[in-house]
């Protein structure tokens, strides 16, 4: 399927900016299923500094904030193949080490009710490490924590999540990640974007969860939808948590406070 995505993000100033810092990661991936036939982004109010792929090889751009703007506007647009592979991304790549998504992070650090609830996966299966499990535990997450937005923020953590009861996709991914690694497995979060039925127009992009498993490796789990991604799925980036895999992340000096707006087109 071919998919074409307008991600626009616009910051306001209430006051002239003195110094800011964007960092961006709005291009997706090839491979694994998909690949970039074509990409592209302007940004008005800032210059774009250096271009690097990090870490969790995620494209990713430093903006700076032209000094004394009170706007500035990115979009990053273009057209992406994805076909449909039930979730399996497969083998492990680039230059982190696999032992390091086992790795607990502050979103995805575990309390008691995390623990109870690897621990009720666990009773159920007389042995780990197969796709059943982790299929298992998604289940139990979608029936446990209601999506909801406006409930949660960018920094609640997975075991606030969990015993609050609601949350919206970055909230079900962490507490996927964070139970998963109590099992014993490898598991990474994934922003991108989603291909919504009949509604073209979105106000965020989407977040989900992969695990690692034996033998068919990085498997996508969505628990917020009940399904493992397919074509309509686009991975951007993905990290240990949402601060290594964040679309936009940013620091300013200055007084005054800003305002951000997003506007998303995912369309085939």
């Amino acid at each position: 399927m071919r998919l074409k995505i307008t991600h626009t993000t616009t910051y306001t100033y209430d006051t002239p900016v003195e110094y800011a810092l964007q960092q961006l990661r709005l291009i997706p991936k090839s491979g694994h299923g998909q690949g970039v036939i074509s990409w592209s982004s302007s940004i008005i109010g800032g210059t774009k500094q250096v271009v690097f792929d990090d870490l969790f090889s995620n494209h990713t751009e430093l903006v700076v904030v032209d000094p004394g703007a009170t706007r500035i506007e990115i979009v990053s647009e273009g057209d992406v193949e994805v076909e449909d592979r039930n979730g399996v991304v497969g083998r492990h790549t680039g230059p982190a080490p696999i032992w390091l998504f086992r790795e607990t992070t502050p979103l995805t650090a575990p309390g008691s009710g995390l623990r109870r609830l690897a621990s009720g996966i666990r009773a159920g299966f007389d042995e780990l490490g197969g796709v059943d499990p982790v299929h298992a535990l998604s289940s139990e997450i979608a029936g446990t924590v209601a999506y909801e937005t406006g409930r949660t923020d960018a920094g609640t953590g997975a075991e606030a999540a969990l015993t609050a009861g609601h949350g919206v996709c970055q909230d079900h991914a962490h507490i996927m990640i964070a139970a998963a690694r109590l099992l014993g497995y490898p598991a990474r979060y994934v922003s991108g974007y989603l291909m919504m039925d009949g509604q073209v127009e979105q106000e965020a992009s989407h977040a989900w969860a992969e695990v690692w498993t034996e033998p068919l490796g990085w498997i996508g789990f969505d628990v917020s939808n009940g399904i493992s991604p397919d074509a309509r799925y686009v991975r951007v980036a993905t990290g240990r948590d949402y601060r290594d895999a964040a679309p936009i992340h940013g620091l300013r000096h200055g007084a005054g406070g800003e305002n951000l707006h997003v506007a998303l087109q995912v369309q085939q």
